[in-house]
């Protein structure tokens, strides 16, 4: 077994079995690979993953390699670790010195770990280190901004909020509370010994009975929803004391089984509470058993009005993509734009001498802190417009126009970098997957701009020569 390398290590050190040659440098993981600065990351994060069982620490590049091969396609804990025992390219990424299939490169439990571990806020430093890295390297000055301010400003914010859905079925108050009710007959399950006697009596038959009478019926009307959203109340109520006698006997739950049991009972409380109150909403309101931070995100969108999962604010500049604020509970992203342009400011030195957003986040306070700064907000003035305002719409058209690259991020992210349906179970490892997706899109962006230097490149070239054989 092969010793993992201590940083990025080139291509031709990489040791390859007999019969077996790698294409070059032209393979797009070997390209990844050169474009993250692997001792960097690995001289300051190399603690995250200490030996706490007496095995083998496992090194950041393969932990992150791992994380990021995954975040790309799209692959189960299991797959992807038998991908990177199959494919040399990829065990490259992950830092082997040379290929090695003899065995995998760590058990699938492990990517949970590796979620964990990867922050946020982490995996935001290291997208800095990326895009700092990718600058250094380009010959173009692009902080050159035609439209600076006369105040020193210089530069181009676009800013914007999605959500990030996960995988949960979607809400509904009769299949919550049968979820619910089987969950604390599990745990009550637990809690009762043959010793203790006769076993409480749940009427788990008569209530799944009840559930399917209502889900396969054709017409759900608001006399028939309610009617089983009261019969599932009432066994869960039933269930919910009979654990409690048995804690109060002495029984005691594991950690997950407790935080479980608190999920349930806020359920039951929360829709206690609708029902009673003839209401469909109710604060912090819990929309999945298994995931009880995820909560619902009124977005107002063709389609889905209501999407359920993190809600997320991102920044581009400069083509950069930044990961600005995160959270499941469901917020004005219009209170956030001071704070984002705070951080622009504490980046480059200086203030952007322009912020293109959408019209929710021009408000009062925000147009007030970006005159007070020598900002242009983009869109219209609020109220009514004057007589005798004059609209540039050319310029309200080119701002659009430039606006739109922060929804072509949010597509690539959805569709291509696992933001479109995160399927993590836990909080943290939720957020770890769309701050992963961040820095995919940031290293697509160095990838394609390599690829368009080497068509430039090969254009140059190729008619010279041919024009030498025609000569």
């Amino acid at each position: 077994m092969y010793r993992y390398s201590n940083g990025q290590i080139s291509l031709s050190d990489f040791h390859q079995p007999m019969g077996m040659q790698l294409r070059g440098e032209d393979n797009r993981w070997v390209k990844k690979a050169q474009m993250i600065p692997w001792n960097k990351i690995e001289e300051k994060y190399a603690d995250l993953f200490p030996s706490c069982t007496g095995n083998v620490a496992k090194p950041l590049q393969l932990a992150l390699g791992a994380c990021l091969i995954q975040g790309e396609y799209g692959f189960s804990d299991e797959e992807i670790v038998l991908q990177i025992q199959e494919n040399p390219y990829l065990q490259y990424f992950c830092g082997y010195p040379g290929y090695d299939d003899s065995k995998p490169p760590f058990d699938s439990s492990s990517m949970v770990h590796f979620r964990k571990r990867l922050t946020p806020e982490i995996l935001a430093e290291i997208n800095e280190m990326v895009i700092s890295e990718a600058e250094k390297k380009d010959e173009k000055d692009d902080h050159n901004d035609s439209n600076s301010g006369n105040s020193g400003n210089n530069g181009t914010m676009i800013v914007d909020a999605t959500c990030a859905p996960s995988n949960i079925r979607y809400p509904q108050d009769v299949s919550l509370l049968n979820e619910a009710r089987e969950n604390a007959e599990k745990l009550l399950d637990v809690l009762h010994s043959p010793t203790d006697g006769k076993k409480p009596r749940t009427y788990r038959k008569c209530a799944r009975k009840d559930y399917l009478k209502y889900v396969r019926s054709r017409k759900h009307t608001t006399k028939t929803t309610r009617k089983a959203i009261r019969k599932q109340l009432n066994y869960l109520k039933r269930d919910l004391a009979a654990i409690d006698e048995k804690l109060n006997q002495g029984k005691s739950l594991d950690i997950h089984q407790k935080e479980r049991l608190e999920t349930i009972r806020k359920i039951y409380e929360q829709q206690k509470f609708m029902y009673d109150n003839h209401t469909h909403s109710v604060e912090n309101r819990i929309v999945s058993v298994s995931q009880p931070f995820v909560r619902p995100i009124v977005r107002g969108k063709a389609g889905k009005p209501v999407e359920f999962g993190m809600k997320f604010d991102i920044s581009v500049s400069d083509g950069w993509t930044r990961l600005e604020y995160h959270s499941f509970d469901a917020y004005n992203e219009a209170t956030k734009l001071q704070e984002m342009i705070e951080n622009f400011r504490k980046r480059e030195g200086h203030y952007p001498s322009r912020v293109l957003a959408d019209k929710i986040y021009r408000n009062r306070e925000n147009i007030s802190y970006c005159k007070e700064r020598g900002i242009r907000l983009s869109g219209p003035a609020l109220g009514r417009p004057k007589k005798d305002t004059i609209c540039d719409k050319a310029q309200d058209y080119r701002d659009e126009c430039e606006r739109v690259e922060v929804e072509r991020k949010f597509s690539l992210g959805k569709r291509k970098c696992g933001m479109g349906l995160v399927t993590a179970k836990l909080e943290e490892t939720a957020a770890h997957v769309v701050a992963l997706s961040i820095l995919l899109l940031n290293l697509r962006k160095i990838q394609c701009a390599f690829l368009r230097f080497l068509d430039w490149l090969f254009g140059f070239l190729l008619p010279c020569e041919n024009l030498m054989v025609i000569q």
